[in-house]
């Protein structure tokens, strides 16, 4: 990724600012067309033509909120990173840590691998025949990717196309049965499509080849051959919060926060949690640029567990010589930024434009970064203050709205609740009840002694 100085990414008070505000900061950030900016104002709304394509008996659209965080410095270039997510405090969690990595130096990042897997079944082989049909299929492995990269020409043509030929054996399974694994480079575009067309044109040739019968041709969700690592070094003096109750030093938070990791990389329990705490930096920035979530989801929790033979964290922190916090994450991503819901929905587009209309790879680097501060920032608040004091703070608007507060009374009625300690949907409804009694109590009286019609006008 090439520098860009004219970005800066760390807007100071962002969150302060109205709507308006906001956006006009990240359309001249940004340098997005006006017909890009007015889709904001449509609070994500979908044309029922477009849905009707997207799924089927579609009825309408759902909308999610479409946040921005800030501060993000990755490889040397800012990014303001669109999150399209309903839960309360992930963006600002986000923001927050990125703030720490950004005035440390900032994300460094690298592709490790940018590969998917097709899968071809194969049945019907006698397993004493395994060894011998596997060396078949692997002699013929030149002219198997030239079929492969016949199929789809432009890719080739881009720099991508079929790169390997790998085959597994399954002797023990309850069917014994052979896979084999086409690996392919799919550029910018997610691969699903790529992928399987690939797998099912092959298919008669591997069944010709191993004298078998082809089962199941489809990519595999474990993308272990699309990996994308992101790193961020943190000066822990800025992990300490102005007023914050405990007094800790940066250096105890830095350390309390490495024996959280080592927690999670222990035990599978508190591992799925920690996990989904960096999913929380991830899944929002995917869903925002019309990337598929549930594959993304699929594939990062099975290489948690893959990897090592046992689920465990994603990440790991260390503290280097100099006592600075050192986080490394390491992610599977299936992800493109050409074709399908990120070429026809609106809202990913501009979210795509948001970050510069990146590649794939960069796409990939981003939101490796955004999950890595996600899970900062979740350590960093487990290990002090505790997760709920800055969720609930915000979660507070929420109930308030959830009680039926209204304008102004959804701000008077969370900052009561947080201040007096109790957010809860029961408080919201007392306290906003006491609010409109009082309300309604200081309000003008307008007499009624008049004599006549005249005397009101």
């Amino acid at each position: 990724m090439k520098p860009n100085l004219k970005k800066n990414s760390r807007l100071k008070g962002f969150y302060k600012l109205n709507r308006g505000e906001r956006v006009d900061l990240v359309r001249a950030f940004a340098n997005l067309p006006v017909d890009q900016v007015r889709l904001v104002g449509q609070d994500g709304a979908l044309s029922f033509d477009i849905a009707d394509l997207f799924i089927e008996n579609a009825i309408g659209a759902f909308p999610l909120p479409l946040g921005i965080a800030t501060n993000f410095k990755v490889d040397g270039e800012d990014y303001l990173v669109p999150m399209a997510v309903e839960e309360s405090s992930v963006v600002a969690a986000a923001s927050n840590a990125a703030r720490w990595v950004y005035e440390s130096g900032g994300f460094t990042t690298e592709v490790v691998e940018s590969a998917m897997i097709g899968q071809i079944q194969v049945l019907d082989v006698a397993t004493s025949e395994f060894p011998a049909v596997r060396e078949r299929i692997l002699d013929a492995k030149p002219e198997l990717l030239r079929l492969a990269n016949e199929i789809h020409p432009r890719l080739v043509m881009r720099g991508g196309g079929a790169l390997d030929l790998e085959v597994r054996a399954f002797p023990d399974a309850e069917v014994p049965f052979l896979v084999v694994h086409v690996v392919l480079d799919t550029k910018d575009a997610m691969g699903a499509n790529l992928v399987n067309t690939v797998c099912e044109k092959l298919a008669p040739e591997i069944a010709a080849l191993t004298g078998g019968r082809v089962g199941l041709r489809i990519l595999s969700n474990l993308a272990d051959r699309r990996v994308f690592r992101a790193r961020a070094r943190v000066n822990p003096e800025l992990l300490v919060a102005k007023g914050e109750e405990g007094g800790l030093s940066g250096a105890q938070i830095a350390q309390r926060i490495f024996e959280a990791f080592v927690f999670a990389d222990s035990d599978p329990y508190r591992a799925t949690t920690h996990n989904k705490g960096i999913m929380n930096g991830v899944d929002p920035v995917v869903i925002a640029t019309g990337n598929d979530w549930r594959a993304v989801e699929a594939g990062v929790h099975a290489y948690a567990a893959c990897r090592t033979g046992r689920y465990r964290s994603l990440s790991t922190w260390r503290l280097d010589e100099e006592g600075w916090l050192v986080g490394t994450i390491e992610l599977p991503l299936q992800l493109g930024t050409v074709g399908g819901v990120t070429r026809l929905h609106p809202m990913a587009r501009f979210s795509l434009q948001t970050l510069g209309n990146p590649t794939a790879n960069q796409l990939g680097r981003i939101i490796a970064c955004s999950g890595l501060a996600s899970n900062l920032a979740a350590l960093r608040a487990l290990t002090t203050t505790g997760i709920q004091k800055g969720h609930m703070k915000l979660h507070a608007k929420n109930l308030a709205l959830g009680a039926g507060a209204k304008g102004e009374e959804v701000e008077v009625v969370a900052h009561l609740m947080v201040r007096e300690g109790n957010v809860s949907a029961s408080a919201a409804e007392e306290i906003l009840h006491a609010y409109r009694e009082r309300k309604e109590a200081e309000r003008p009286r307008v007499s009624h002694d008049f004599t006549s019609v005249s005397e009101l006008e």
